[in-house]
C-alpha cells in the first residue's frame, strides 16, 4: 500500500509538472513570436503557414522602430508615471490600511466595504467620468492626468489591512506603552514584517502601469505625455494595409524589454516576495 501510494504521488507530480510545462510554453508562446518576427525582414510579409522565421535574420527593424517613434522621450515619461504612482500607492495604502487594522470607530465595516467595492468595478466603466475630471481640471494631455486615477488603489489597501493584522497584538501594545505615534507605530512596529507585502504589490503595480494602455491612449494625443503602450499605436498606423507585424514585434520589445529583463535577472527575488506576502 505505501508503495502504491508514492507511485501515485509521484504520477501526481509528474502530471502537475507536465501541465505546468504546457501552461508556460502556451503563456511565453507570444511572446517568443514577438522576438521571432522582430527578426524577419519587413520584405517578407507574413502569410498563412509562414509566421515565424524569414530567410534572413535582421536587426533592421529595432533600428527603423527607434527612429520612427521618440523613444527616448516615452521612456522617461513611462518612468516619471510608474514612481509617481508607485511612491503616492505605497503612502495612501499604508496609512489606509494601518487605520483599518489598528483603530476602532464606527461605520469601519462598511467603510472597507465600500473600499473594497471598487475592485468589482471595470476599468473601463470609469473612462468617461474620469476622463470629464481631468477635462474640468484642465490635466488633460498631462503625465499626471495618467497618474491621477491610480493614486488610490483598494487591492493595495486591502493587502496592506490582511498584512497590518498579522502584525502581533503584543509587538503593537508594547509599542503604545512605550509612547510611539501612530507614524512611528507605521514606521517602527507594523511596516518591517510586512515588506514581503509591499514588495510583491510594488511589482505588481510597476508591471501593470507599465503595461497599461487604454487610460493613457485615451487621455494623451501627443508624445510630450504619452507613455510606451500608447506609443505603439504609432506602429500601427504605418501601413497602408495594416499594422507591419515585423516592425510593431520590434517596437513591442523594445516596450516590454525592460520588464523582461528585470524578471530574469531578479525573477528569485520576484518569486519570493510573492511567496512570502502570500499573493497569489
Amino acid at each position: 500500500m505505501l508503495s502504491a501510494n508514492k507511485l501515485y504521488h509521484k504520477l501526481g507530480q509528474w502530471l502537475l509538472n507536465l501541465l505546468t510545462a504546457a501552461l508556460s510554453i502556451s503563456w511565453a508562446t507570444v511572446i517568443i513570436w514577438a522576438i521571432i518576427v522582430s527578426f524577419r525582414p519587413s520584405s517578407e510579409p507574413l502569410g498563412r503557414g509562414d509566421v515565424w522565421f524569414g530567410h534572413t535574420v535582421t536587426f533592421a527593424n529595432y533600428f527603423k522602430a527607434w527612429s520612427l517613434a521618440p523613444f527616448v522621450l516615452y521612456y522617461r515619461n513611462t518612468i516619471i508615471i510608474v514612481a509617481l504612482i508607485l511612491v503616492v500607492q505605497i503612502i495612501t495604502i499604508s496609512f489606509a490600511g494601518f487605520a483599518f487594522a489598528h483603530y476602532k470607530f464606527i461605520g469601519k465595516r462598511w467603510v472597507f466595504f465600500f473600499v473594497l467595492l471598487q475592485l468589482m468595478i471595470p476599468t473601463t466603466a470609469l473612462l468617461v467620468p474620469n476622463f470629464a475630471t481631468i477635462r474640468e481640471l484642465g490635466l488633460y494631455d498631462t503625465k499626471l492626468a495618467v497618474a491621477l486615477p491610480y493614486l488610490g488603489t483598494a487591492f493595495g489597501t486591502f493587502l496592506m489591512r490582511q498584512a497590518f493584522l498579522e502584525v502581533p497584538k503584543d509587538l503593537v501594545d508594547a509599542g503604545v506603552m512605550d509612547g510611539c505615534s501612530w507614524w512611528q507605530l507605521v514606521r517602527h512596529i507594523y511596516l518591517p514584517p510586512s515588506m514581503p507585502t509591499l514588495i510583491a504589490f510594488a511589482l505588481s503595480s510597476v508591471t501593470w502601469h507599465w503595461n497599461e494602455f487604454l487610460w493613457p491612449l485615451v487621455i494623451t494625443i501627443s508624445p510630450r505625455a504619452r507613455p510606451l503602450t500608447a506609443g505603439l499605436v504609432r506602429f500601427t498606423q504605418l501601413g497602408e494595409i495594416g499594422a507591419r507585424w515585423p516592425l510593431l514585434a520590434a517596437a513591442t520589445i523594445i516596450v516590454v524589454a525592460p520588464l523582461l529583463v528585470a524578471f530574469l535577472v531578479f525573477q528569485r527575488q520576484f518569486i519570493s516576495s510573492f511567496l512570502h506576502s502570500g499573493l497569489k
